[in-house]
């Protein structure tokens, strides 16, 4: 049976259907604001694993081209491979609804939200993480949820719930949150330099969304909810768990403490692998090796905790608010455009800048239209950053850490009127123990600075941590990897010193509080302060020039009724000029020319080409010209392109000559002075020798410059 529920968002109203729809699944719902809907569907396979020690969790999201009315661009009329955004929006949902399943469900789960009708207006992916956790809630699949999103964007200071695509591109803040009805658990956005007050204003506002959202779904639950498969809870205990416990804790206390990641990891390696020897007999059952692991697991979660709450005292041991020592250099690289090396601890960033042209943007052909970008950020995570061996690629991670880096940038990239180049800014994690995102922030700002990208102002990232017991808690300041796998909250926070550019949070607890949010984001200002200080010492303002290797880019405005004569019949004239000086010219409608060259020398002369072709010849003006005729009573010589004067004999030298060929030929490249434009539009030039720098007429005086003319007329 069909049953439905309704909300209204912002005067509109949200439709969550199950019934009708993909009714073979475990839970399906269709979600539908306005003209934007999506289908989402949950499945669980029929057998449970026993002792996983994860969540087999899989969500893919999907957008059909059909829902906007278009028909995939490309030789395959079919869609392929996720695209980026479709990867982003599955994370956006992975992110907040993995910590709600429960691992002894043991069974694998896909949930496939499919956008089917797309108006072009509003957002399809928030609806699509409402609809997964719907369909999940009312689904036979243990959950504790349900989860609920929306979009906040701030206006000026009003701030707007689940705003339209032209809202959200006039904003000054824009992030997606989270949550269930105890709390927020996802934030993910970026700003144009907002304060934290305003970010926290923002929050609790969606916050009050989120728990009616979480109640809409609660009713549909009510009205056509299954009833929960069991769970298959672990039946194996750890043998000689106390044992092994009192053998193992002091020796790993001491072992968490090494003073950098390598000595840790080997510490605790080497107090494992005793134990795994004095116990291998037990060990060789597999339920007692993952209880093994497990058991390790937890003592090194109590052993990192206790030590910050009770004593304030990190693993490497520093205090909450202390930052690993920085590192800045640039120019590493000489041959590209940009570069630099951001090392803060044992989290190290190359980053490398190339300039390009208008047709190096990155072209996104989607339902949600077409759209060009001039600033592309690529983030790489090779297996050697962490010591490991594996295999190289782009995978989710790797896709929604570059684009958490890119949005904590874009903000303070200069707009494409005023630096006419496409921006590729790629980095390569060399090291990684802890928020290598926002050292690609920090590098990626560096190497702009280098490549002589002229960015508003500095950017900066850290990444923050929370431990908490009770009502107790400590914020840490540039987390290490230990700190964000076994805390409660990995929450960054990118920005310049005015303001917040970038924000992205995990909490994997319930109850974090406004004056916890208040205070983390206080203490992430102050560590982001504290590394632009570091990073402004090496560079802080764009360099003078970009690279001689970059291409050099020319844009100015000529005459609207000029383009035609630049371009010419068929296009003459333009593709002359760019086969003749190796550019690419590009003309708008306003009038706007741009000369993209190889190199300075070549656009330059391009553009003296062009000028001489949209300028008129200007009567006592010095020009470089070409003789392209000889005659006997002188010589014609074109001084711009398609405009050609006479230099008669008797301005050819101070001297008397017999003959033009005395003194010039042919293809011969000559200094000329327009002396006079006649009443026919007729050029009259004088020669410009060595003997005469200055131009004045060869052929003697005012008055055989008179004559001359008269003779040149009548020719």
């Amino acid at each position: 049976m069909m049953q439905t529920v309704t909300y209204t968002i912002a005067g509109k109203d949200l439709i969550l259907e199950t019934g009708r729809i993909a009714k073979q699944a475990n839970g399906s719902v269709f979600a539908q604001y306005e003209g934007a809907a999506v289908i989402a569907t949950v499945c669980s396979s029929s057998e449970s694993v026993e002792g996983l020690d994860y969540v087999p969790l899989t969500v893919d999201y999907n957008e059909k081209y059909y829902a906007a009315g278009k028909i995939p661009g490309g030789f395959i009329k079919r869609e392929g491979r996720p695209k980026d955004k479709e990867i982003l929006v599955s994370r956006l949902i992975d992110r907040p609804m993995r910590p709600l399943f429960d691992k002894s469900f043991g069974r694998e789960i896909q949930v496939v939200p499919t956008t089917i009708s797309a108006d072009q207006t509003n957002p399809p992916d928030i609806l699509a993480i409402i609809a997964s956790s719907a369909a999940v809630h009312i689904s036979d699949i243990p959950f504790n949820g349900p989860i609920a999103a929306v979009r906040i964007c701030a206006m000026g200071d009003d701030l707007i719930v689940n705003p339209s695509y032209s809202e959200i591109a006039n904003s000054r803040l824009e992030i997606v949150v989270a949550g269930t009805k105890e709390g927020i658990t996802m934030v993910e956005g970026g700003a144009a330099e907002v304060s934290e007050e305003l970010m926290v204003r923002a929050l609790e506002k969606a916050y009050q969304t989120i728990k009616e959202l979480c109640g809409l779904q609660e009713k549909l639950r009510e009205l056509a909810g299954k009833e929960k498969l069991s769970l298959t809870p672990d039946a194996h205990v750890l043998e000689n768990r106390d044992a092994i416990y009192n053998e193992a804790y002091p020796r790993l206390e001491a072992a968490c403490f090494e003073p950098t990641k390598g000595e840790r990891h080997n510490a605790i390696r080497a107090v494992k692998t005793a134990l795994e020897a004095q116990y291998a007999s037990q060990l060789e059952d597999k339920f007692q090796k993952k209880l093994f692991d497990a058991l390790f697991e937890d003592m090194q979660y109590h052993i990192l905790r206790s030590s910050i709450l009770d004593k304030g005292r990190r693993v490497d041991g520093r205090g909450t608010e202390d930052i690993r020592p920085i590192t800045c250099e640039i120019g590493l690289l000489k041959r590209t455009h940009g570069s630099a090396l951001f090392t803060r601890g044992e989290t190290q960033s190359l980053a490398v800048t190339t300039l390009g042209t208008v047709f190096d943007e990155q072209i996104y052909d989607d339902i949600e239209g077409d759209k060009r970008e001039n600033f592309i950020l690529h983030y790489n995570f090779p297996p050697y950053s962490v010591g490991e061996v594996g295999r190289l690629g782009t995978g989710r991670r790797e896709i929604g850490h570059g684009n958490l880096a890119r949005r904590s940038l874009a903000a303070m990239v200069p707009s494409k009127e005023e630096f006419p180049y496409t921006i590729r800014m790629v980095s390569e994690i060399m090291e990684s123990n802890g928020s290598s995102s926002m050292a690609s922030v920090c590098g990626g700002t560096l190497s702009m600075l280098d490549a002589g990208v002229p960015i508003k102002k500095p950017v900066a990232g850290i990444a923050m941590g929370l431990i908490s017991d009770g009502d107790r808690y400590a914020i840490l300041s540039d987390i290490l990897g230990e700190e964000d796998h076994l805390g409660d909250m990995d929450f960054k926070v990118a920005g310049t010193e005015e303001g917040i550019t970038g924000f992205q949070m995990d909490i994997k607890i319930s109850g974090v509080t406004a004056e916890i949010m208040e205070k983390a984001l206080a203490q992430a200002k102050r560590g982001r302060l504290h590394i632009l200080s570091i990073m402004n010492q090496t560079i802080s303002k764009p360099a003078l020039a970009i690279s001689e290797f970059a291409p050099k880019i020319l844009s100015f405005k000529i005459e609207v009724d000029k383009i035609g004569a630049l371009i010419g019949p068929g296009g003459k004239n333009i593709k002359a000029l760019c086969e003749q000086y190796g550019v690419t010219i590009n003309t708008e409608n306003d009038g706007t020319v741009t000369i993209y060259g190889k190199n300075a020398l070549n656009a330059e002369e391009a553009k003296t080409a062009v000028m001489g072709i949209v300028s008129d010849p200007e009567t006592g003006r010095i020009y470089n010209g070409v003789v392209k005729r000889i005659m006997e009573f002188g010589a014609f010589v074109e001084i711009l392109p398609g405009k050609e004067g006479l230099v008669h004999i008797s301005k050819l030298s101070r001297q008397r000559i017999a003959q033009v060929s005395e003194v010039l030929t042919e293809g011969q490249e000559i200094p000329v002075k327009l002396l006079e434009i006649d009443k026919m539009g007729r050029l009259n030039l004088s020669y410009i020798d060595a003997v005469d720098p200055n131009g004045a007429s060869p052929g003697g005086g005012a008055e055989g410059g008179r004559r001359e003319d008269r003779n040149h007329r009548r020719f």
